[in-house]
């Protein structure tokens, strides 16, 4: 049953609302219950406002999710023992992949590692000789326009928006088009792949969040990422980009570019192998694609450590510590309990439930793994978990986060394309509602056919 918050400084609030008019039909303890478990979504609210006054004050990600997780704590009166018994049952009650110790050790070196191996792509040229490869290839100025942003997207780090930034930016001038035009096709074609590509850190989790298997999550979402490609075609490629003049670049001979087109992608296309077929862990198969890697090309030992040191983030370590402890929190202080029960007694229709809460998190914060973490778990019981698990509402729900991700300017990817393309944020955003629209029709038309 969902715990009571009298007896800590915001009893008062609690009691203000207890005490408030009956709603139609309701007795004295069904008001008191719904004052009670509307309390927990305030205090929710409270701590995501916190977190983005912090991001606003220019706070780093990690300082400001963890000092999130310290408000949270604060508000629902998590006591250290309430939130050390609630670990320990974590522990023994569920599989090792899903406590919040192994997921910390594994997400942060994802993460940390994902952006050693691109620092080691720079450092070693192969990410550039990519752009040129892609052209040589394909042949098509629209095709490598939405190539550069996707392909660099498998490679999820933080703020790597900049590492197709100037490929788009230089070939859009080429081409000719407006900057916010290319601003918008670099920001929306990298993130097509976050639902489903295992380098991203919230496919894992929420993976483990809801115990499915690999396959079921990403048979169901890939039609988040396809929707949103086909939005991104007749909305982004189709329109705005002028006719060729003249032979175009030079693209070189097809075998010299396959040969770079490979030497850049064998190693996203290792980690990815190695999850899907033999279920290793992402962080090991980045691990694994770094020291090989960095072998195959011949890099010298004594720059290792530099590289190492050059992708190695701490922040990305707090981030994620933060957004677990967000969660952990919220299960120690039964906070998940208190707000289903209040939104299922207002009567809150379940699927726009599903959609909405992630993409006003998503929006006011701009973050993919914390909003996973923050809302993912208020929407276990509508969706299940396991056997039981329909997984065509997860679908909806991250295609809910996505919408609100394309659009919210807090989104870090966002203000770096307005500031590296010199484009207004307001144009970028006018060129994403079509295909936000897509995104959303797909999520709706997953949940209608298999939720």
């Amino acid at each position: 049953m969902p715990r009571t918050y009298f007896g800590n400084p915001a009893a008062g609030f609690a009691e203000w609302v207890r005490a408030g008019p009956r709603g139609p039909g309701k007795s004295a303890a069904q008001q008191n219950r719904c004052g009670v478990n509307m309390y927990a979504l305030i205090a929710m609210a409270l701590a995501l406002v916190f977190l983005v006054v912090l991001l606003h004050l220019k706070i780093k990600l990690g300082r400001a999710m963890l000092l999130s997780s310290v408000a949270i704590a604060m508000l629902l009166r998590v006591t250290p023992a309430e939130f050390w018994r609630t670990a320990a049952d974590e522990w023994r009650s569920k599989p090792l992949s899903q406590t919040t110790g192994y997921l910390f050790i594994t997400l942060t070196a994802l993460v940390i590692l994902v952006n050693v191996l691109g620092e080691a792509m720079k450092e070693t040229g192969v990410s550039q000789r990519l752009v040129s490869a892609i052209e040589g290839i394909f042949r098509s100025r629209r095709f490598a326009l939405a190539a550069i942003p996707m392909m660099m997207g498998m490679l999820p780090t933080p703020g790597g928006i900049m590492l197709s930034a100037p490929m788009v930016r230089d070939l859009g001038d080429h081409i000719g088009i407006d900057r916010s035009h290319s601003a918008a096709i670099n920001f929306f074609f990298r993130h097509q792949l976050e639902t489903v590509w295992p380098l991203f850190p919230a496919v894992p989790l929420i993976q483990s969040m809801f115990g499915i298997s690999a396959y079921a999550l990403v048979s169901h979402n890939i039609a988040i990422a396809l929707s949103g490609t086909l939005a991104g075609v007749v909305f982004l490629l189709l329109r705005g980009i002028p006719a060729r003049k003249g032979n175009g670049r030079s693209t070189g001979r097809f075998r010299d570019n396959a040969l770079n087109f490979v030497r850049a992608f064998w190693p996203i296309v290792l980690v990815a192998a190695l999850y899907a077929a033999a279920n290793l862990p992402p962080a090991l198969g980045i691990l694994l694609a770094v020291f090989i890697f960095l072998t195959v090309q011949k890099v010298p030992l004594s720059r290792w450590g530099r590289i190492f040191k050059s992708g190695a983030d701490w922040d990305f370590a707090l981030l994620v510590l933060g957004a677990l402890l967000f969660k952990l929190n919220l299960q120690a202080g039964e906070a998940i309990d208190s707000v289903v029960l209040f939104l299922t007694e207002m009567n809150v229709p379940r699927h726009f439930l599903i959609f909405f809460l992630p993409l006003l998190v998503g929006f006011l914060t701009g973050l993919t793994m914390p909003t996973v973490a923050i809302t993912f778990p208020f929407l276990m019981p509508f969706i299940g978990t396991g056997s039981e698990a329909k997984v065509g509402l997860e679908t909806l729900a991250f295609s809910g986060l996505v919408c609100g991700l394309l659009l919210t300017p807090v989104h870090l990817c966002m203000a770096l394309s307005a500031s590296y393309f010199e484009a207004p944020l307001t144009k970028i955003v006018l060129r994403l509602l079509g295909p936000v629209v897509f995104v959303a029709g797909a999520g709706v038309l997953m949940a209608v056919f298999f939720g």
